[in-house]
């Protein structure tokens, strides 16, 4: 694993698990296992935003993830959000939110947690980068936010 690959998706649905399905689906890691993990990004990682997956294996396989998630049942709004920060050649790591508010208060309660984390490490941190997504859930349907950040290529499960 060198790339870990940031994507996200919405999608809705008759239930809350067909529309999280479809949001993953449409940010294309909805045929593995996802295995999520805390927040630390390896420093021999590179993070890129790409939106959709790539191929990263066989379907039914375990890809390791860190993953913002909102869902919700209609009428609402959800949004989820996913940021970054790295020290130069070093580690870095992420920070989630996901509610039921407009993707800019996301993005703000992920800068600040990135700051709260910040605070906490020794670490020579260069930028960030925030990803938000956010989705409308009509009367008698759900919806689902993502924003994923996949750690390298899927892993047999057995």
């Amino acid at each position: 694993m060198n790339t870990i690959n940031v994507v996200w998706g919405t999608g809705t649905g008759p239930t809350a698990m067909s529309a999280y399905d479809a949001a993953l689906a449409d940010a294309n890691v909805h045929n593995y296992n996802l295995v999520t993990v805390s927040s630390v990004i390896p420093a021999a990682a590179d993070v890129e935003a790409v939106g959709t997956a790539p191929d990263l294996g066989p379907a039914g396989e375990r890809l390791t993830v860190v993953e913002a998630h909102a869902n919700a049942a209609g009428p609402r709004h959800v949004s989820a959000g996913l940021g970054w920060t790295k020290a130069p050649d070093g580690p870095g790591l992420f920070y989630e939110v996901a509610d039921e508010t407009d993707p800019e208060d996301v993005a703000a309660r992920v800068r600040a947690g990135l700051d709260a984390g910040r605070e906490l490490r020794d670490w020579a941190f260069a930028g960030e980068r925030v990803e938000t997504t956010a989705v409308e859930a009509d009367p008698g349907e759900y919806a689902s936010a993502v924003v994923v950040a996949c750690y390298g290529e899927s892993e047999p499960i057995l």
